[in-house]
């Protein structure tokens, strides 16, 4: 694939890099004050853990039956196009969130059923975000550009949660959802913005193989499918982000605004780690420090299970969104470089459902299990249930633990270490 043709420039100075920038930051504000209003309006309605779970449930739902339809989108659509017009679309859904409850008629109900609408749009976007990414910036400065992606998003996640907390405070659910709107249109115009060299696509038949080719991929790179296993279903099991309204609202007695400070601590923790790894990427042992990293994650689920302060809640929640930052940069690079442009999209859905397997079922996990065990049980057992996965998979993904330097990574070496395989040629073989 040929370089970008700004890559002898910082990355600062790249005018591809820094509009993807700052389309995400808007994005990640938007989807963070989306959040707060769905969870605080709906749990308000409904007074139901189960009812927090139901909101990610059906946002992986589409997730999970069209991922080999999103991923083919993604290597064979102008990826900018399908990026923008999710967004675009995300921005619609709001305004009519923000509608419904101005009107009056907006209920549960209709809450859930147009938060799966984003669940629609999600599955488009995000494998086609991830491997935009890899077009805009040179392979040497990928991994660097993933943790300031990171640094960026985490800071708009920071002030996102708490701008919809107190926007909702202030001017009821109407108020953060017609925000979200304005941000998610605005953010489609800086993906379309973006100018960079025409990349060929592959063409040919829709096959069942060509659509599978994805997870055949990953199958056969140990390193890159215990990357993705290990993040999804180590926040499948811990994550306690679907419970923060509970939290906020019945052990923590913080309200709205609280709620916005917890998830704002998540974010806090991990922009500090994100610029971090900006300013000193991993050197060696990448696939060690993913390990670790979500051993932690593990151990600040603990932590924030058992608080019922909220500055020791949200010294745990920065704790856990470090880690989780960590992780996410090292699987994110090592996805993103151990496999050719031609394929990304595809590796980016299959890795996209992943994602959303740990994130959006995991909502409908954790609120099931708080609705059966109570929440701090549920948190507290997610948090062990994580750190006992790490054990796991360092028996079972040993190439995980191998992976050294991410910037050595290439589709022919996914261990980044002088390791050569045959997987590479044959999925190249085959791919249309």
């Amino acid at each position: 694939m040929a370089e970008p043709a700004n890559a002898t420039l910082p990355l600062w100075r790249q005018p591809p890099f820094l509009l993807f920038l700052s389309s995400r930051v808007l994005s990640a504000f938007a989807l963070q004050m989306q959040v707060v209003a769905v969870g605080w309006q709906v749990y308000a309605l409904t007074d139901s853990a189960f009812a927090l779970g139901l909101i990610g449930l059906v946002q992986f739902v589409p997730m999970l039956l069209l991922t080999p339809v999103t991923g083919l989108a993604a290597d064979r659509l102008d990826r900018r196009a399908v990026t923008a017009a999710c967004r675009a679309a995300n921005g619609l859904a709001a305004a009519a969130l923000a509608a419904g409850s101005l009107a009056g008629w907006l209920d549960a109900g209709w809450i859930i059923a147009i938060v799966a609408l984003f669940g629609v749009t999600r599955a488009f976007e995000m494998p086609a975000s991830q491997a935009l990414l890899a077009s805009v910036v040179a392979a040497k400065d990928l991994a660097r550009a993933n943790a300031l992606a990171a640094s960026t998003g985490q800071a708009a996640t920071i002030a996102g949660p708490a701008a919809g907390g107190l926007l909702y405070a202030a001017g009821g659910p109407a108020a953060p959802y017609a925000g979200v709107a304005a941000l998610a249109l605005l953010s489609a115009v800086l993906v379309l913005l973006i100018r960079m060299a025409a990349q060929p696509r592959p063409r040919g038949r829709v096959t069942l193989e060509v659509l599978l080719s994805g997870l055949v991929f990953l199958r056969a790179r140990p390193a890159l499918m215990g990357a993705v296993t290990l993040d999804m279903v180590a926040v499948l099991i811990g994550g306690a982000a679907a419970l923060l309204p509970v939290y906020a609202r019945d052990i923590l007695d913080a309200g709205p605004w609280g709620l916005g400070i917890l998830r704002s601590a998540l974010a806090s923790g991990g922009l500090t780690a994100s610029l971090w790894l900006a300013w000193r990427p991993l050197g060696r042992r990448a696939g060690l420090s993913m390990l670790r990293a979500v051993a932690l994650f593990g151990a600040g689920t603990v932590m924030f299970g058992l608080s019922e302060s909220l500055a020791l809640s949200v010294m745990a929640l920065a704790l856990v969104g470090a880690a989780d930052v960590v992780s996410v940069v090292v699987r994110q690079s090592l996805v993103q470089l151990g496999t050719p442009d031609e394929m990304r999209g595809r590796v980016a859905a299959v890795n996209s459902l992943f994602i959303g397997t740990s994130n959006q079922l995991g909502e409908f996990y954790a609120g099931s299990m708080a609705a059966l065990l109570g929440p701090v049980a549920a948190v507290v057992l997610g948090g062990f249930g994580t750190m006992t996965v790490v054990l796991l998979w360092m028996r079972w993904f040993p190439s995980l633990r191998a992976v050294d330097r991410l910037e050595a990574v290439t589709p022919d070496d996914p261990l980044g270490g002088g390791v050569q395989g045959a997987a590479h040629a044959a999925m190249r073989q085959g791919s249309p």
